[in-house]
């Protein structure tokens, strides 16, 4: 009895157990994905695991087909529809290409004919040129308060020599006028071979002018190269009494002329005399060409002779 009872439930069991089996769809030829194991395979992906993004794929555009047209300029290019007049007033852009084409022409095809056409444009440009060029003297010449130079910067040998002496004057009266209230902070260190050759120059220096020079040693004094921002030696800082202002004047060994035009330009600089725009003008140069800011204070070139005359701009008969 117990044992009748307890085999009926298992056939019934086995029974609905081969049902259920046959119920089941049966994958043939491949085997059932595992979600388990797909999820710990693709999960592992994106920017936290260091994985850069699939690049976005764009979409190919058919693009629009235009026929390519040469231009009838660079291939049936020729001097016959054009006058001598008409070459002369063209404008500079279209005069280039024109004649490019025109030397183009005549290299591929050196006839009498193309190289008689190039040749002739290219001495109207070397006319238009010279005219130019001419016409720039012209104006250069009636303006010279404006545009010429040489009253301020001879180039003539006698000239020259008096440009330099009074920028020699110039410098030393500076200079000199400069050394109640100025100083030279001179930065060396123990050892240094160009220090040595700096000092030699700055006791000329001193001879001449009676500046105060003082020697800091960077080693020893630390905090004074901090205070500056001095990181290099032989270094020579101006100074003012009366002010914290301070400005380099050489870096390694520099030369006597070098270190009183550098010290000229500073002081003038510190004093408020130039500006960075004028930084390197000599007071006898101020308001005229070598000045870039004094254009400012001057009436509009352009419009000081009055309307532009139209026929002016017409070719010479």
């Amino acid at each position: 009895m117990f044992t009748r009872s307890a085999i009926r439930p298992y056939r019934f069991g086995s029974l609905g157990l081969c049902l259920t089996l046959l119920a089941t769809p049966v994958w043939c030829g491949t085997s059932a994905p595992s979600a388990t194991a797909s999820f710990y395979q693709e999960s592992k992906h994106g920017w936290f695991w260091y994985e850069d993004p699939a690049p976005a794929v764009e979409e190919e555009r058919e693009m629009p087909v235009t026929e390519s047209k040469a231009s009838p300029l660079s291939r049936e290019v020729s001097l016959a529809q054009y006058s001598t007049e008409t070459l002369w007033n063209m404008h500079p852009d279209d005069f280039q290409q024109l004649l490019n084409g025109l030397q183009k022409k005549a290299v591929q095809y050196p006839t009498e004919q193309n190289i008689l056409e190039y040749l002739s444009i290219q001495d109207i440009a070397r006319r238009k040129a010279l005219a130019y060029a001419n016409a720039t003297q012209y104006v250069t010449r009636k303006r010279s308060d404006l545009f010429n130079i040489s009253q301020v910067y001879p180039t003539s040998s006698p000239g020259a020599v008096a440009r330099v002496q009074m920028q020699q004057e110039e410098i030393a009266g500076t200079i000199r006028e400069a050394r109640a209230d100025h100083a030279l902070l001179f930065f060396v260190a123990a050892g240094c071979g160009f220090c040595e050759k700096q000092a030699q120059i700055l006791a000329y220096f001193v001879d001449k002018y009676g500046w105060q020079v003082k020697p800091v040693d960077m080693e020893r004094q630390p905090n004074l190269a901090l205070r500056f921002n001095i990181t290099t030696m032989p270094t020579l800082l101006l100074i003012r009494q009366d002010r914290e202002a301070s400005m380099p004047i050489a870096t390694g060994v520099a030369t006597l002329p070098e270190i009183e035009r550098n010290l000229y330009q500073a002081i003038r600089s510190m004093r408020g005399d130039t500006s960075m725009e004028s930084f390197t003008t000599y007071e006898f140069q101020k308001g005229s060409s070598l000045d870039p800011t004094s254009i400012l204070k001057i009436q509009t070139p352009w419009q000081s002779n009055g309307p532009i005359n139209q026929s002016s701009m017409r070719p010479s008969p």
